[in-house]
């Protein structure tokens, strides 16, 4: 009862930031210090959880190793994350959050073995589990504006169909050996999540 009355009081958007950030900053000691270790276990793949590295489906939520990477998952995660998790609350908000990181490490994993056709391809980041904020988001407040490439105001619904057809398109190009090293099937995964955890949510309630 008083973890959950502790939970209620805190920002965890901003815990959560803090995570990636000190995981960053692991992976640039690690990469001088041990860069095998940081590799088996801040990365996930197919082949990784075969072998019982189960623990990757969340440590490589939390996880960048360039500057670029966690500073735009972390700036739009910053940005729709605190209005869901004013939305949702503390509790729910973490509960989700894991759930959808999780959920999109298990769909790269998937997505590269029987899809792509490499179960050593591995990843790394939050934009999975940010997917699953972003596409909550968008159902919740689906006339809420967004700037397109940082110009064009479109609703945000229409936002996210149009993020998630994107990563469609990136997947198949990605199964015929073309596109660009972007966890296509993580973002999808999380996006997916997203749509189940925010219906299943609405019926719940009545």
């Amino acid at each position: 009862m008083i973890l959950y009355k502790e939970l209620v009081n805190i920002n965890v958007v901003s815990i959560i930031i803090k995570i990636n950030v000190a995981v960053f900053f692991l992976w640039i000691v690690g990469a001088f210090t041990n860069p095998e270790f940081m590799m088996k276990n801040f990365l996930v793949s197919w082949k990784g959880l075969t072998e019982g590295r189960i623990w990757t489906l969340v440590t490589s939520v939390f996880s960048h190793n360039m500057l670029f990477h966690i500073f735009i998952n972390m700036y739009v995660f910053y940005g729709f994350g605190f209005v869901l998790e004013n939305a949702l609350g503390a509790k729910r908000f973490l509960l989700f959050y894991l759930g959808a990181g999780i959920f999109a490490s298990l769909c790269h994993a998937l997505v590269s073995v029987f899809w792509i056709g490499d179960g050593s391809l591995q990843a790394l980041g939050a934009s999975g589990a940010i997917s699953g904020v972003i596409l909550v988001y968008s159902l919740m407040f689906p006339n809420e504006k967004l700037f397109l490439f940082g110009i064009l105001p479109i609703p945000a619904l229409m936002a996210s169909i149009l993020v998630v057809g994107l990563d469609i398109w990136g997947l198949i190009q990605q199964t015929k050996g073309g596109s660009l090293p972007i966890g296509h099937g993580a973002h999808l995964g999380g996006a997916l999540y997203g749509l189940i955890y925010h219906f299943s949510s609405i019926y719940a309630k009545r």
